[in-house]
């Protein structure tokens, strides 16, 4: 530190006192208090008056010495080569007044310390990581020295610690000074090394409150809310589960580990579903201990489930009627559920394998026609009949193929029905008297309309007999032969105003277009 020219003069002058009284050592410290630059700094104010703490008479040499008798920290980092002292390249032979001066006032800060300049790497506490752009007041408190800023991450960090003390003083085996909040403690040091997603969990999941120790080890004590057992299963998860994925990963092999494969259905079905108590307890394996609520054949097909339905789908049945069976299911039997021919156990009693077996009921012949329903039925529809009615004596024409069968097989001898058109329909128009061959005139096409030609007959219809009505000539029954009387008067004798007198040949005159028209004479 360059020195002041005051100070140099008397500086000069004291030495030259001090040169003439070497004799009086005591006297020349007298007088060099007489020739002191100025006042001391404040904290070295209390050994102001005693000059000796400080100085040698004439031995400038020994001031370092006597410096160190004092500032016995500065000392000890020297003698231990720590602290900025014993760091600082070239102070351990540096006299102190080099860096540090005194008489400079109370008020004089005479450390030399510029806080901007200052290299914090050669201190006992390097600045690393987020400490660089800390303001020195942070750690340095107010009226303490410097060297008494705490150097462990307690002395700052106390208020920080969410361990609350619980984890000791050593922050640095697990947090670094890059940040505060990342933590790198490594926990595959401890007796439960972080596998699978425990790597990922949040710490205070399993250490609530910041608790560390005593912390529970077994899976049930973190997963025991997750347990979709409910505890039915014991509480060794991890003989199923990993650490990998606790809801999809499961070391646990059925079809391994057990006398009974997942196969079909079963791979997806939920635990729960077969082991309704605790594993503990042994489980049936045959599908009617599982499924007998599902058993539509309510136990009437026996307990071997197996030999009809497969894993794949309990609903489909693999057995196949036609190939397992002397009783091929064809048209609505194949539709037909199994109880409508199978009443009983199918261990008791066969099911029927003839029409009239299952369909008795149904037999609108009363059993008449035999029991070979089979002859008229198919199996495609029981009402509906193959008989091909023209095959017999009488073929169905006309209206007769609409007619259902008992309005002409009254009763269930169909064999004893009649032929004759009487025998069906009654004659209420001609009352009989034309005889019963009906279809000599009528059809089977519609009844009301008739095919008889009169002109055929030896008595053509002119004039108004056209529209004449049969039963007025015909007041009788007709025979084999129709034998009537072919003279107008044979059926116009009433109308004979001439009473006979002019004979029976009454065309003579009269007209077959009306009575009363005369033909003309000629």
């Amino acid at each position: 530190m360059a020195r002041s020219p005051r100070r140099l003069r008397l500086r000069c002058a004291g030495l030259c006192v001090a040169a003439l009284l070497l004799s009086a050592p005591a006297l020349a410290l007298e007088i060099e208090k007489l020739v002191m630059p100025g006042p001391v700094i404040a904290g070295h104010a209390d050994i102001e008056a005693d000059c000796s703490r400080c100085h040698a008479p004439f031995r400038r040499e020994t001031e370092s010495r006597l410096c160190l008798d004092c500032h016995k920290d500065v000392a000890a980092d020297l003698g231990s080569k720590q602290g900025f002292h014993g760091r600082a390249s070239g102070l351990a032979a540096a006299p102190c007044r080099d860096c540090h001066s005194d008489h400079l006032g109370r008020e004089a800060d005479v450390s030399g310390l510029d806080p901007h300049t200052f290299d914090h790497d050669v201190s006992d506490y390097p600045l690393r990581g987020a400490h660089r752009a800390l303001a020195c007041a942070t750690c340095h408190a107010p009226g303490k020295k410097e060297r008494e800023a705490p150097v462990d991450c307690v002395g700052c960090h106390r208020d920080d610690d969410p361990h609350r003390a619980r984890l000791g003083e050593s922050c640095g085996d697990c947090h670094s000074d890059t940040s505060w909040r990342e933590a790198r403690f490594d926990h595959a040091t401890t007796d439960f090394p972080l596998e699978g997603a425990h790597a990922t969990v949040a710490c205070g999941l399993c250490h609530p409150s910041e608790r560390y120790e005593s912390t529970a080890r077994d899976c049930a004590s973190c997963h025991g809310v997750d347990d979709v057992h409910q505890g039915r299963f014991g509480s060794s998860c991890e003989s199923c589960h990993t650490a990998q994925e606790w809801k999809a990963t499961a070391s646990f092999d059925h079809d391994r580990d057990t006398k009974f494969p997942l196969e079909g259905k079963h791979a997806a079905a939920a635990c729960r579903a077969c082991h309704v108590g605790s594993l503990d307890e042994g489980l049936p394996s045959d599908c009617v201990s599982c499924h007998k609520a599902d058993d539509e054949h309510r136990g009437m097909n026996g307990t071997d489930c197996a030999s009809c339905h497969g894993a794949d789908s309990w609903a489909r049945s693999r057995f196949d009627h036609d190939r397992d069976t002397d009783f091929p299911l064809r048209g609505a039997h194949q539709g037909a559920a199994c109880d409508t021919c199978h009443r009983a156990p199918l261990f008791e009693a066969d099911a029927p394998r003839t029409c009239i077996g299952c369909h008795a009921a149904a037999d609108v012949h009363r059993g008449q026609e035999g029991e070979d329903c089979g002859r008229c039925h198919g199996e495609r529809s029981w009402s509906e009949a193959r008989f091909d009615h023209e095959l017999t004596r009488f073929p169905l024409l006309g209206l007769h193929a609409g007619v259902p069968c008992e309005s002409c097989h009254r009763t269930p001898a169909y064999q004893d029905a009649e032929l004759a058109c009487s025998s069906c329909h009654e004659d209420t128009f001609h009352r009989a008297r034309l005889g019963k061959q009906c279809e000599l005139c009528h059809t089977p096409n519609d009844w009301k309309v008739w095919r008889f030609d009169h002109d055929a007959t030896s008595f053509a219809l002119h004039g108004a007999h056209q529209g004449v009505d049969c039963h007025t000539c015909h007041s009788q029954p007709v025979v084999a032969k129709i034998e009537l009387g072919e003279q107008c008067r044979a059926c116009h004798a009433q109308e004979d105003v001439h009473r006979g007198a002019f004979g029976a040949s009454c065309e003579r005159c009269h007209l077959e277009s009306t009575w009363q028209e005369l033909k003309p004479i000629r």
